[in-house]
């Protein structure tokens, strides 16, 4: 098969690892576009591989098939994207991961400690959430959502 001859569904399943159910989901989605050949056969372009890769790992992180397609979105139509245009999108994605790379750091670290929670369970929580004073930030597990401990005046 010549490259500009496109992939077929079960090449591109191939090499992705996905279903040919989940290409064909991900394309009633809307996050990948194939053309049809002269024999009316769907036909995928090579960087349809990177944008389903993209979706795949974006998903293991948490974001939503909204969110990626928002992203994907952004992508040029009618080209092959370029490592420009996928620099682009992946800032707002390193923000996002960026905090929750964050927040996993604060849970590893702290998971065994005082947590702003309000339980006051720990013999630490006297110190670090005197009379559950991290109730006053809102609800949940305040320490690990970004709230520091009062020091004392």
């Amino acid at each position: 098969m010549a490259v500009n001859d496109g992939l077929t569904i079960g090449a591109l399943a191939k090499r992705t690892g996905l279903a040919v159910s989940a290409i064909r989901y991900y394309e009633a989605q809307g996050l990948i576009d194939p053309w049809r050949n002269s024999g009316g056969q769907r036909r995928f372009e090579r960087a349809d591989i990177r944008r389903l890769s993209f979706v795949m790992v974006a998903q293991q992180f948490g974001f939503t098939l909204p969110q990626i397609k928002a992203e994907l979105d952004l992508l040029p139509g009618g080209r092959t994207p370029t490592k420009a245009d996928w620099a682009r999108i992946s800032a707002g994605f390193r923000a996002a991961l960026d905090q929750r790379i964050d927040t996993l750091t604060r849970l590893r670290d702290n998971l065994d400690g005082c947590i702003g929670c309000g339980c006051l369970s720990l013999e630490n929580c006297a110190l670090y959430n005197p009379a559950d004073q991290a109730a006053k930030n809102g609800p949940g597990p305040r320490y690990l959502m970004g709230d520091r401990p009062r020091t004392s005046d």
